[in-house]
């Protein structure tokens, strides 16, 4: 099996940066997690609305906390919080699927310009497929694969595992429980210019 925690080679990242380019989705490449937290922000007005997906990769690179807790910014997950979901669902749905600005990560994205989303819940998907003002991925260059069939397989061979590991540990779940994907998302195209941007980093990040 190959290993989906390489980082592929410059060539691999300079094919799939000008293949999402062609599909209308902006790419930055940075060096590092430092550089991409820079950029977020870069992109990001003062006060604007802002809605962090849970990611590891976000919280890697700092930027979970910093548009959350900062001040500097209008955080939607922290007005989710702030509703009763037993109460309050609708309004949940409704804040979390059109934000102004979305800020998540992916799975995998082929070296065509694919981009793979794989979710247990779905609720992420509203706000990357259409529902988001400006829509920011920031995904480590180890998600980079040859093609669609190889982007789901690093779904179910890599990514399943940890996720699962992740959600037992963080939601006090039993040793038994998997997790699946539900609905995945694959974002071929992009046809609002400017709305999605994908900075891409050159070192792991997220998994």
């Amino acid at each position: 099996m190959r290993d989906f925690s390489k980082v592929p080679s410059k060539e691999a990242i300079t094919r799939t940066q000008k293949a999402l380019m062609q599909n209308g989705i902006e790419t930055i490449v940075v060096p590092n997690r430092a550089e991409a937290l820079k950029t977020v922000l870069s992109l990001l007005p003062e006060k604007a609305e802002v809605f962090t997906m849970t990611s590891i990769t976000l919280d890697e690179a700092g930027i979970t906390k910093e548009v959350n807790d900062s001040g500097r910014y209008r955080s939607v997950r922290n007005a989710l919080y702030a509703l009763d979901p037993k109460t309050q669902a609708r309004e949940q749905r409704k804040l979390g699927a059109a934000p102004d600005y979305a800020i998540g990560s992916v799975h995998a994205v082929t070296e065509t310009g694919i981009v793979l989303v794989a979710s247990f819940t779905g609720s992420q998907i509203p706000a990357y497929a259409y529902g988001a003002g400006t829509l920011i991925w920031v995904v480590g260059a180890q998600k980079i694969v040859s093609s669609l069939e190889e982007g789901l397989k690093r779904i179910q061979q890599y990514v399943l595992p940890k996720e699962s590991a992740r959600a037992r540990k963080a939601y006090n779940l039993p040793d038994s429980f998997n997790s699946y994907p539900s609905k995945i998302l694959l974002f071929e195209k992009e046809i609002q210019p400017g709305r999605v941007k994908l900075i891409l980093v050159e070192e792991p990040l997220g998994f």
